[in-house]
């Protein structure tokens, strides 16, 4: 499994196969001009964290594991909550606060489709801490 960004060519692969054997919090798989894919593990009790999206809107997809949704107008006004499970797609309009929770006994498996991209290309976060990481020096 080839676990690189793929951007900026044509590209075929195995969706699921890559997001539910992907180890690491976050792997950028194709980032193109206008879209990128994600590749999502978080850890059993673990989260994406919230954030949000001004001019990206965003597709996920859950191949395996539990997970309760939260999105709203503001960080602090989560309006909408929902649980996602294996086949879940969840849909993130721009500008929406959000965060996935994984809620399930084992680690949540998912992938994101950003339009437009989001994430730098190229990006591999092994952890959560380092997503956070990066998010700190970019703003």
């Amino acid at each position: 499994m080839d676990l690189a960004d793929h951007g900026q060519q044509p590209y075929v692969f195995n969706i699921e196969e890559f997001t539910v054997g992907n180890p690491n919090f976050r792997v950028a798989q194709w980032t193109g001009s206008h879209l990128q894919v994600t590749l999502m593990s978080i850890v059993v009790g673990g989260e994406v964290g919230l954030e949000v999206h001004p001019d990206t809107d965003q597709f996920l997809r859950v191949e395996q594991g539990k997970a309760t949704v939260k999105m709203g107008p503001a960080e602090d006004n989560l309006t909408f909550e929902a649980t996602a499970e294996d086949n879940s797609a969840i849909l993130v309009p721009a500008g929406t606060w959000h965060n996935i929770i994984n809620i399930g006994d084992t680690e949540l498996k998912l992938y994101s489709v950003y339009a437009p991209s989001h994430h730098p290309r190229g990006t591999i976060q092994a952890t959560f801490a380092d997503a956070a990481a990066a998010e700190a020096a970019e703003a």
